[in-house]
């Protein structure tokens, strides 16, 4: 298998040098154009074979396993290089051609996501330890991509001007609006909308005005004048997405305004990583647009607004990266090297789909009423600069969602 792997990386590496440290102990050095560049040793034969048969696979699991160890490196950086290599050149390793193929074909299976399973699905990776989350997210514990609308913020700034941004974009002009966030985490864009746009909620003295509920999005039969979901319908799956967007339009009232944040792909249709499937998002799935919008459409909420976030979520993975890293031995006494090493992976891998495969985050606003959002978007730069505590007052009734 050695002859094999050595083959497909020349073929594989043309942008950037790679360094193979092979379990003999010789080394193979491959390189292209300018790029990146890596090293790493493999310890036995047995990865040699898996990569070269299965490298989607295979790579994150020899990483988490400790028979992939970056030389002189880190596992970002070996990263690094496999990205920079993949666009376009899906030809120079013919079996992950082909099982990127047969994913495609599959990914509807994948992602078939009914109540109970996708209850499974989500307790796999937001269930971990909370100490976990306190120890690379931010104060708030927004486990979603963060705004830089300047690229110099800290984690903690980048993620209130999210809030904000967000709040804009909802329209919060009035008092007495009932709101719904779909998919809440931890509560904290919830807690900011009560705190600063007039709801209420337990851990800040607003129990008056804000519940929590554990409940599938699916079986909803309130109306509400806001609905936002952030970071939750990257793991509804393409066979459900004409329904969550029916389950929106129909617990919207006539005036409403709902704000879909979600992970999008650039390039159109595709299929999840086999790596992050298996360990990371079970069932998960990040659309392109040419995906989301036909369903929408058929729901009848008009889009109001549609914005683009392109590398702000490789910069919040950078930061949640670093804090990772910082943390690294509180982390491991929480659970292992191993689950260090698959954080790890998952995190460097995740910022690189950002960075360089084309990755990004869209908000889109709908409404089933043309003049439920003002005719201009300067409403929400005006709303960004303005102090938020005098900016309307909403009734919260947040739900957290179980797709």
């Amino acid at each position: 298998m050695r002859v094999a792997l050595d083959t497909i990386l020349r073929r594989f590496v043309r942008n950037g040098r790679l360094t193979v440290r092979w379990p003999d102990g010789r080394y193979s050095n491959y390189s292209g154009a300018a790029g990146p560049a890596a090293a790493f040793a493999l310890t036995d034969w047995a990865t040699v074979r898996h990569l070269t048969i299965d490298p989607s696979l295979a790579l994150g699991e020899a990483y988490m396993n400790g028979t992939l160890v970056p030389d002189g490196c880190g596992i970002f950086d070996v990263l690094d290089v496999g990205v920079s290599n993949m666009a376009g050149n899906l030809s120079g390793h013919p079996l992950l051609w082909l099982s990127d193929s047969l994913h495609l074909l599959t990914r509807r299976l994948d992602q078939y996501n009914p109540a109970r399973r996708s209850r499974a699905n989500v307790a796999h990776h937001y269930d971990l330890n909370g100490r976990l989350y306190s120890l690379f997210l931010d104060r708030d514990r927004q486990y979603s991509c963060a705004y830089f609308p300047r690229g110099d913020e800290t984690l903690e700034e980048a993620q209130a001007a999210k809030k904000r941004h967000i709040a804009a974009k909802l329209c919060l002009t009035r008092p007495g609006l009932h709101v719904l966030d779909i998919g809440c985490g931890w509560g904290g864009l919830a807690l900011t909308l009560a705190r600063d746009h007039g709801a209420r909620a337990a851990q800040e003295g607003l129990t008056d005005r804000v519940r929590f509920e554990l409940v599938d999005y699916r079986s909803l039969n309130q109306k509400f004048d806001r609905i936002v979901s952030v970071g939750m319908f990257e793991h509804v799956g393409v066979n459900h997405f004409r329904r969550f967007f029916s389950q929106i339009a129909q617990c919207l009232t006539a005036d409403g305004v709902p704000l879909l944040h979600a992970i999008g792909r650039g390039h159109g249709a595709g299929s999840t990583n086999p790596w992050i499937r298996k360990y990371i998002f079970p069932g998960g799935y990040c659309p392109a647009l040419s995906e989301v919008l036909p369903p929408l459409e058929k729901s009848g909420l008009l889009v109001t607004d549609i914005e683009i976030l392109r590398l702000h979520y490789a910069e919040t993975l950078r930061h949640w990266r670093w804090r990772f890293a910082a943390n690294r031995d509180a982390i491991a006494a929480l659970y292992d090297e191993r689950f260090c090493r698959m954080f790890e992976f998952y995190l460097a891998g995740s910022e690189l789909s950002f960075r360089r495969e084309h990755q990004m985050v869209f908000q889109i606003q709908m409404a089933h009423e043309p003049m439920a959002v003002p005719l201009t978007r300067d409403y929400i730069t005006a709303a960004n600069r303005a102090d938020p505590h005098t900016v309307g007052s909403a009734i919260m009734a947040e739900q957290r969602w179980v797709p």
